[in-house]
């Protein structure tokens, strides 16, 4: 047979294959390989539930607000060409974060930017003065006030600095990262290295690990006298899951609240002082403000060894979606606690002394990751110097000029 005939076959073979399709109810009954791969994967048992979230925010009163509405039994077969998401972890991705706030004496201004920077995710926004502890707002309350979650490579500051502080790192801090591959310590925080900090890690063993993170504020209280306030948690020993590298390069075991990680951005901002986070909502606690002192952190002269990778985090690393035109300054985190995917940001602008400090931390499914987290608190900047809170110059931030007198951003 030749081979014009072959392929005259195989033609006429394709239509009738066609023609019957039709008849038997379309083209659905021609599914992809790729897309008979997902179903198998996806519903192996022909039903799944799946769950879709309508938002809906309001920029006025920077409140978001999410309905979800479920689709129940749908039934799967090879015919169907719907790709369908199941979710596979335990938290929402997308969820009203302004829920049960109370925000009496927080900053409008800085609440509505946070807000709406935050938009439908499940999450929290910190946003703090460095130079004096004060919290300006916090969106999602509950969760940056409880008992913390998985730092990530979060914990990756506190490493680097007590590797700087044992004189286990000297700048530039290269360290062999592969057979054939060394990093330097900049490179490390921006790319967020988790050999680099594994290794160190081990350097300085659990012991010294543990006394810097302690001085840091982990495991104690961050704020001072803040109703509903739950201290993290830090391990007693090294984890059985990796031990110590995987402690400092994942804090695995360690449970980080928001107002930590906004304290010792703060410190890291200020030049080293670690001051209680005070929430004053009163007129009277807002007129009598004064900063409280918990201790000094003796990182001072190491401060400017890690600055350039936090920016290089934002310029070229991790951290790319919080880059503008001012600098920004900070450290992303990524990783899964249980079913549940964790993203952090902590941070803040160098500019002079017009310094905030802004944390977020997102939970729930895929999106919740460390770049995604720099890229709302990149948004809370844009949004606070739209509104001319922020601006370029060196001026000092004031926030008590700022304060709103009405209610703003989210319920009781």
């Amino acid at each position: 047979m030749g081979i014009s005939r072959v392929l005259s076959n195989f033609g006429k073979l394709s239509v009738l294959v066609l023609a019957l399709c039709v008849l038997s109810g379309g083209a659905q009954a021609v599914t992809p390989v790729k897309h008979r791969k997902h179903v198998a994967k996806t519903a192996a048992n022909g039903h799944v539930h799946s769950t879709k979230a309508v938002v809906t925010h309001s920029r006025a009163t920077g409140t978001v607000h999410v309905a979800a509405s479920r689709h129940h039994g749908r039934t799967l077969t090879a015919r169907s060409r719907r790709h369908v998401w199941v979710q596979t972890w335990d938290e929402p991705t997308y969820a009203n974060s302004t829920a049960g706030d109370n925000i009496e004496g927080e900053d409008l201004n800085i609440r509505r930017a946070a807000v709406d920077a935050l938009g439908p995710y499940n999450g929290s926004v910190v946003v703090a003065d460095p130079n004096t502890g004060r919290i300006l707002t916090i969106v999602n309350q509950k969760l940056a006030l409880g008992a913390g979650f998985q730092p990530c490579s979060t914990i990756k500051l506190t490493v680097a600095l007590a590797g700087l502080k044992e004189n286990l790192v000297q700048q530039p801090g290269i360290l062999r990262v592969a057979r054939r591959n060394s990093m330097d310590l900049t490179q490390a925080i921006a790319r967020s290295n988790n050999f680099y900090f594994a290794t160190l890690g081990q350097k300085l063993g659990y012991e010294r690990v543990a006394y810097y993170a302690r001085e840091f504020g982990y495991g104690e209280k961050a704020g001072w006298n803040i109703a509903g306030e739950q201290p993290g948690y830090f391990p007693p020993a090294p984890p059985k899951n990796g031990g110590v590298g995987m402690l400092t390069s994942f804090g695995e075991e360690i449970q980080q609240t928001p107002l930590e990680l906004a304290a010792l951005v703060s410190a890291i901002a200020n030049g080293g002082k670690l001051y209680y986070l005070q929430y004053p909502h009163t007129p009277d606690e807002i007129k009598s403000f004064q900063p409280k002192l918990k201790r000094t952190l003796e990182i001072g002269p190491y401060i400017a060894s890690i600055k350039p990778g936090m920016q290089g985090a934002v310029e070229f690393g991790t951290a790319r979606r919080a880059k503008q035109d001012e600098p920004i300054l900070g450290k992303t985190g990524t990783c899964s606690q249980g079913r549940t995917r964790l993203g952090w940001f902590g941070s803040f602008n160098d500019v002079g002394s017009n310094k905030l400090v802004v944390v977020v931390m997102l939970t729930g499914g895929r999106p919740s990751i460390g770049p995604m987290a720099a890229g709302v608190a990149g948004d809370v900047y844009r949004n606070l110097a739209q509104a001319k809170v922020l601006s370029l110059d060196n001026k000092t931030f004031r926030p008590e000029s700022l304060v709103a007198t009405q209610i703003c951003c989210g319920g009781h």
